[in-house]
């Protein structure tokens, strides 16, 4: 009873939202912090910051020989990352992808994925060691120059940050997805980025205009052209959100006969080159690019993808404008530098912070390995204070040393020597004393008296600090010049790119073909205007020929539905009529129970009178019956009980309406009012709920009124007395009209 009652003391009365609340706001804390974001000061997260320290430690630099990536692996996992083998693996595979990041961190020996998407090998089959950048970003970490924090079990420490000039965070970018955030930084040129930290050196107010052009903008390992315009990329830099658009780098190969042929030579930065070959294929397989008429993947270690015209005489500019539209040759990059400050915050910096954030980093290193130096040289200089009494007593020293017990109180008290001075001559082996030599000790005692005097004048002189600094900034741009192979610059501008206005329906061949709709539905295309009265046509079980009209391949067809929408399918999109076609509401976002209207041949420039069930339409004009997407445009305001049921091509000054009423209403067109959107008017007034239009027809009143049945034509010579205003009820059929109300049937 003691027990529960000492159990009952400890528990903590809570609201269950605020408890979940508290442990989800210390799990996103922790994944922002401690996981996806980079620190701003050297570009790393922390299992990335964790892997070259661990390599630091295990000597894999890059004069090393190559070791097992699964060694590093278990290193890192059993020292300092308690996550996954997985996560720390892919995370070193990234630092060594020459397509993912700008300048490898880690040299990486065996299969390490490719641009194509295919995945690395196992950590037990590859080896790795660091690259000359990875350790100019830890260099100096063994001087002091870091805070160091103990490791997740204690048993060892290791850095909060890395320390070194190189400026990792622009040079090879990042990626990563947090709790409620995400970053996503482009590379840069080094030579570019040294540039730009050397101007906010000597002027930290620079604007982002003065620092851009320096910097000019992302330099992805894959190469590409940036192709926006100067404001555009300084706006993004400014704000540190915003788009850029790249496209592939390609020429031209002119072949024989006149005929030349496309050679992409670099793709856009993230995309999967065996994902765009197949995306290409696989629209120009569906007609959705009419002037390609191949692709062929050539590449070997250089990236070349073979793209065919279609004939001699297509525009390569226009072919390839079209491809920039249509597929991921043109990609928008989504810039976000998302990072985590110098306080530990996560934050969104513009490019101003994020180059004074890291200097401000570089000038607490100076200071702190400056200091080190400093606290090093006066020590050294201490032992050799000693060291030159030895020389001048030498004799009397080792006579100490052998016959006493306890010679280091006595060597402090007879030549006033201090602990530390004594500990080294004890220290010291009898062959190195005996080569003492008095000049030697003091040219050292000076050269390190003249560097103590420079460093203190260095932490004195913050001008001096400026310099030192422009001086680690000016070796890295050295290092990666832009005239050597990994320092040049890939990604191109070329903001002069003037978008190319294509459309493609202009290069489709055009020639005749047959539209075949079922009643359920199912819709195809026969080459050729074939005989409508006649169409030897199969279809489903239970299926029947709906309608059946021609068109030419570059035509586009519009659907009604009985909803009120309008959708646009092109006549090069249809299946053959080989066999029973596609289902059209596979093909647009037609409801399952939905009827269809009518399907034509869309005429941009015409008119079209559209009807709901219970006598009310407008005109609508052909331009603003086209639909731009699967989900259609609604054109038609209709209910369940008021369908669409008409729509019928205007054709004439005059029209005539019939209703199940049994009464025919004629009257003018320009009564019928011309709208891109509604209900309508009332073109027939009904006085029952029941009754209903049943068809409507244009025709000029000066060629008379007739309609067409089995047996002929008939023609009307007085249409006087049908004619009236529109919302009218008309008059009764005239003797002869088709009992069906139809006026051609």
């Amino acid at each position: 009873m003691k027990n529960t009652a000492t159990i009952k003391e400890n528990i903590d009365s809570q609201q269950l939202g605020d408890a979940l609340s508290e442990r989800y706001l210390s799990y996103a804390v922790s994944t922002i912090v401690s996981r996806a974001l980079p620190d701003v000061r050297d570009g790393l997260k922390p299992v990335h910051r964790r892997i070259l320290f661990s390599m630091l430690r295990q000597k894999l630099s890059p004069n090393a020989a190559f070791r097992k990536c699964a060694t590093v692996v278990g290193d890192v996992l059993g020292h300092y990352h308690p996550h996954g083998d997985s996560s720390v693996y892919d995370a070193m595979v990234r630092l060594a992808q020459d397509f993912s990041v700008r300048y490898p961190l880690i040299d990486g020996q065996g299969n390490f994925g490719n641009i194509d998407g295919d995945p690395q090998a196992a950590y037990r089959y590859t080896e790795s060691k660091m690259t000359d950048a990875a350790m100019m970003i830890m260099e100096g970490i063994d001087e002091d120059s870091v805070d160091m924090m103990p490791n997740f079990d204690g048993t060892t420490v290791e850095p909060t940050v890395m320390p070194g000039a190189f400026p990792n965070l622009l040079a090879n970018g990042g990626m990563g997805i947090a709790v409620g955030m995400a970053t996503n930084i482009p590379t840069h040129n080094v030579a570019e980025v040294c540039d730009a930290l050397c101007l906010v050196v000597d002027k930290p107010e620079s604007t982002t205009a003065q620092i851009m052009k320096k910097l000019v903008g992302p330099d992805f390992p894959t190469g590409g052209v940036l192709i926006d315009d100067f404001d555009t990329i300084v706006k993004n830099y400014d704000t540190g959100r915003g788009a850029f658009r790249i496209r592939a780098k390609y020429i031209v190969e002119e072949l024989e006969r006149g005929a030349s042929q496309v050679v992409i030579t670099e793709i856009p930065y993230g995309i999967v080159k065996s994902k765009l070959v197949e995306q290409i294929g696989e629209m120009i397989d569906s007609k959705k690019l009419p002037l390609v008429e191949d692709i062929v993947d050539e590449s070997t270690t250089d990236v070349r993808i073979v793209i065919t015209p279609k004939n001699r005489n297509v525009p390569i500019d226009k072919m390839m404008a079209h491809l920039f539209a249509m597929t991921d040759l043109e990609y928008k990059f989504n810039m976000n530098f998302n990072v985590i400050d110098t306080n530990g915050a996560p934050r969104v910096m513009p490019i101003g912070d994020v180059l004074r954030a890291f200097i401000a980093h570089q000038k607490r290193v100076l200071i702190r390995r400056t200091n080190w130096r400093l606290r090093n040289i006066a020590h050294r200089l201490e032992i050799l204070g000693g060291l030159l009494v030895v020389y001048l007593n030498l004799d009397r020293v080792i006579e100490i040393i052998r016959n006493e017990d306890e010679p280091k109180p006595i060597l402090m008290a007879e030549f006033d020597l201090t602990d530390i001075q004594v500990e080294s001559i004890l220290n010291t082996r009898l062959r190195s004393l005996r080569k003492l030599e008095e000049m030697e000790i003091k040219r050292e005692d000076a050269e390190l008296r003249a560097e103590q005097k420079q460093l203190q004048t260095l932490l004195a002189d913050e001008e001096l600090q400026r310099e030192q600094l422009k001086a680690w900034f000016a070796d890295i741009k050295k290092a990666y010049d832009k005239k050597s192979a990994l320092g040049r610059r890939r990604t191109t501008w070329n903001a002069a790119t003037e978008d190319i206005v294509v459309n493609p329906d202009d290069w489709v061949e055009k020639e005749p073909m047959t539209v075949i709709l079922s009643e359920m539905g199912w819709i195809r295309a026969a080459k050729g205007h074939l005989d409508l009265d006649n169409l030897d046509m199969k279809f489903k079980d239970g299926d029947n020929l709906q309608t059946a009209f021609h068109a030419m391949s570059n035509d586009k067809i519009n659907i009604f539905g009985a909803s009120g929408k309008m959708f646009t399918i092109s006549v090069a999109d249809l299946p053959s009529a080989r066999g029973f076609g596609e289902s059209v509401r596979m093909m647009v976002d037609l409801s399952a129970d939905e009827n269809i209207v009518r399907a034509f041949v869309l005429d941009t420039s015409a008119k079209y009178l559209l009807v709901s069930r219970h006598g009310s339409g407008f005109i609508v004009a052909g331009e603003n019956c086209l639909a731009q997407t699967k989900n259609g445009k609604q054109v038609m305001n209709v209910d369940d009980t008021n369908p669409a049921t008409l729509c019928v091509p205007v054709t004439g000054d005059t029209v005539a309406i019939s209703g199940s009423n049994d009464k025919l209403l004629v009257f003018r067109t320009d009564q019928i009012p011309e709208m891109s959107r509604g209900k309508g008017v009332i073109l027939q007034k009904y006085n029952a709920e029941r009754t209903y239009v049943l068809d409507v027809m244009f025709f000029n009143l000066a060629n008379g009124f007739s309609w067409t049945t089995g047996r002929g034509t008939t023609k009307l010579d007085d249409i006087t007395p049908w004619m009236a205003n529109r919302a009218s009820q008309g008059r009764t059929i005239p003797v002869g009209f088709p009992r069906s109300g139809k006026f051609n049937k």
